[in-house]
């Protein structure tokens, strides 16, 4: 009964185990009154299966706010693979993965996450249709950390309107955790645009590599230890690696006026974003920040069209606008706005047509 209680507010939770090839996975479906679910696959060494569990259910609720928010016709879902990507990966497991999926018979659809790129979902694809952000040539659409890093810009162009009056980003400086698929594209953007950087990451190579490609831009770019990014004088703090990272012991120590990035779950609890508000930082919520990748790999089940993923990631920007609008107006912090906003939209329309229904597979096909 303890179990059932954790996951009071689910659909369906499914613990996968094959002991042929070492798969070891949770798939979280949170809920589908807008349609199949949609969530990444992430690939970690967790060190509990409680650990896993937790981080799986709050990133399939993140889902569904996040396909709300983004305007597209899927529910929340999630899926973790307990394991290290370096030595556990191989395509059989990957395999036995995409027959998990399949057995959910398109309730679930998914892709690449943290620790999982697109060619391990090519084996997984052998196996099951319900795939998306596989490689261009195998029909899909492509890297989606594109989108997903256009779209934080969109969201730091919105926080510095709020804040600033302009969303210029030139002129500003960001504090950026994570350099990965997501957060070094960022920081590269922003370096055209003329902004100063400050920035850390685990892996020294690639903070080694971005202030090598700093040295073409006209900007200052400063790398700083993990612990000190949150107290580093800049104007917007960018985290783009785990989440929980706002928190009763980081949030004092912040100097900025505003916060957008890809992490999912920034907020290691709900009552952080009031914190924040009466700390007068800005938050732009996570879930529709970092929407532009989710976008990507919906549209992808119509027919990867790349200008029809431009216009709805470029509609970051005004949903944040339209949500700290609600915030002030409300006397609310942004991520209760946020979630209200998303609640009322789930509720409206969760009894129209969806493309797919539960039991439909997809237009296309693709084996390998």
């Amino acid at each position: 009964m303890d179990l059932f209680s954790k996951i009071q507010g689910y659909e369906q939770v499914v613990f996968c185990n094959d002991p042929h090839t070492g798969l070891k996975a949770i798939i979280a479906i949170h809920n589908t009154a807008l349609g199949p679910a949609l969530g990444g696959s992430r690939m970690l060494p967790y060190p509990t299966m409680d650990a896993a569990l937790e981080d799986v259910l709050r990133l399939s609720k993140g889902m569904t706010y996040k396909c709300a928010a983004a305007d597209v016709d899927f529910g929340g879902g999630k899926s973790v693979i307990i394991g290290d990507p370096l030595p556990d990966k191989s395509p059989d497991l990957f395999r036995a993965f995409g027959q998990f999926v399949d057995s959910l018979r398109g309730r679930f659809y998914t892709g690449t996450d943290m620790g999982t790129t697109p060619e391990d979902f090519v084996h997984a694809m052998k196996e099951t249709r319900c795939i998306v952000g596989v490689p261009e040539e195998y029909g899909g659409s492509g890297d989606s950390s594109v989108p997903t890093a256009l779209g934080v810009i969109y969201g730091i162009m919105a926080v510095n309107k709020a804040v600033w009056g302009t969303d210029s980003l030139s002129g500003r400086s960001y504090a950026i955790q994570g350099l990965g698929k997501v957060g070094f594209k960022v920081a590269e953007m922003l370096l055209e645009a003329g902004a100063d950087l400050f920035v850390t990451d685990i892996d020294e190579r690639a903070v080694s590599l971005l202030l090598e490609k700093g040295k073409s831009y006209q900007a200052t770019i400063k790398a700083v230890s993990l612990d000190d990014i949150y107290s580093v004088p800049a104007d917007v703090f960018v985290p783009c690696a785990l989440g929980g990272i706002l928190n009763d012991k980081t949030i004092p120590s912040l100097q900025v006026k505003a916060i957008a990035g890809s992490a999912n779950n920034q907020l290691f609890e709900e009552r952080h974003g009031d914190i924040l508000r009466n700390q007068g930082i800005l938050y732009a919520p996570d879930y529709i920040v970092n929407a532009g990748g989710l976008i990507q790999v919906a549209d992808e089940l119509y027919g990867p069209n790349k200008q029809r993923v431009l216009t709805k990631t470029k509609a970051i920007y005004n949903s944040l606008l339209q949500i700290f609008e609600h915030s002030e107006n409300d006397h609310l912090c942004t991520a209760k706005a946020a979630d209200l906003f998303c609640e009322k939209r789930i509720e409206s329309q969760k009894h129209r047509s969806s493309f797919f229904t539960h039991s439909q597979k997809p237009k296309w096909e693709i084996r390998v």
